[in-house]
């Protein structure tokens, strides 16, 4: 297991969770979804991209600078309806935002891993990311539950995303990219994944890839 986390790290980490999250959970179509798309459409990619952290600075330009043209310039209802066809169905999601997909023999949700991670986070004293029925190993949600431990529990940080985040969301991130076919969830797949493997590859942290069933 790798050492703590610096805190100025600490800062970042969640920073990139809080940020990223909302947007592989929030259907565009929601009356939430509208201050955050409205953010992303007003910021300076330039500055947004100096300052994003653990991502060199033209590849987070770059992914930003998409982001805010597809809001700012597209049709709103293509957003929607990627978002959609992405994580609600009814047709097969092509690349399916829980881990246990990936990691689990039967590729189900609600798998192994995400009985794991669930088990882990009750010995740890740390609460469910929703009340409903969404299984914990969403990418969204484990993006927001990064954030919180970074903040509260930064203790358990390195233990989270070395043997629960990590192990998976290079693999799920990269297929999710390919699979997207809006500029905006393309470029948001390669900003998160970029952002994850910088806290890995800044921090150090060793993780221990399973085998893929998907």
């Amino acid at each position: 297991m790798s050492g703590a986390i610096k805190e100025k790290s600490l800062e970042a980490v969640e920073f990139v969770g809080l940020t990223l999250a909302p947007f592989f959970l929030v259907d565009p179509k929601d009356e939430a979804a509208s201050a955050m798309l409205e953010a992303i459409a007003s910021i300076d990619p330039s500055q947004a991209g100096g300052d994003w952290p653990f991502v060199d600075r033209e590849l987070a330009e770059e992914c930003l600078a998409s982001m805010k043209r597809a809001v700012a310039e597209g049709d709103r209802e293509e957003l929607i309806w990627e978002y959609r066809r992405l994580f609600v169905g009814p047709a097969a999601r092509p690349a399916p935002p829980w881990g246990s997909v990936y990691m689990d023999r039967d590729c189900v949700v609600f798998g192994v891993t995400e009985i794991e991670l669930v088990r882990w986070m009750r010995e740890k004293g740390l609460e469910r990311r929703t009340r409903d029925k969404v299984p914990e190993d969403h990418i969204g949600l484990m993006l927001a539950q990064m954030a919180f431990i970074a903040r509260y529990r930064p203790e358990l940080l390195c233990e989270y995303l070395e043997d629960h985040l990590l192990t998976w969301s290079h693999h799920f991130l990269a297929l999710f990219a390919d699979a997207s076919s809006h500029p905006f969830y393309h470029s948001l797949a390669v900003l998160t994944d970029a952002s994850l493997e910088g806290i890995k590859n800044q921090e150090g942290l060793h993780v221990v890839y399973p085998r893929y069933y998907r």
